[in-house]
């Protein structure tokens, strides 16, 4: 992946997790990330890797 690409994908990470942080319980932004950029890595819309990522924030959330 070049520079330019994984910098959008970083951007548009961002952008849906603005409304996440907004909204959720006190948490590591890179938690967010790492789930929200794995699931569009491996195909997802950016709604799916909301979801995903919210699901994912969930678990560890939950686990503490």
């Amino acid at each position: 992946m070049d520079v330019a690409t994984l910098a959008d994908l970083l951007r548009d990470t961002a952008e849906h997790h603005d409304p996440y942080e907004k909204s959720a319980p006190e948490h590591n932004w890179w938690d967010w990330y790492a789930a929200y950029l794995n699931a569009r890595l491996e195909g997802s819309s950016s709604e799916e890797a909301s979801q995903a990522a919210g699901v994912y924030m969930e678990g560890i959330l939950g686990a503490r």
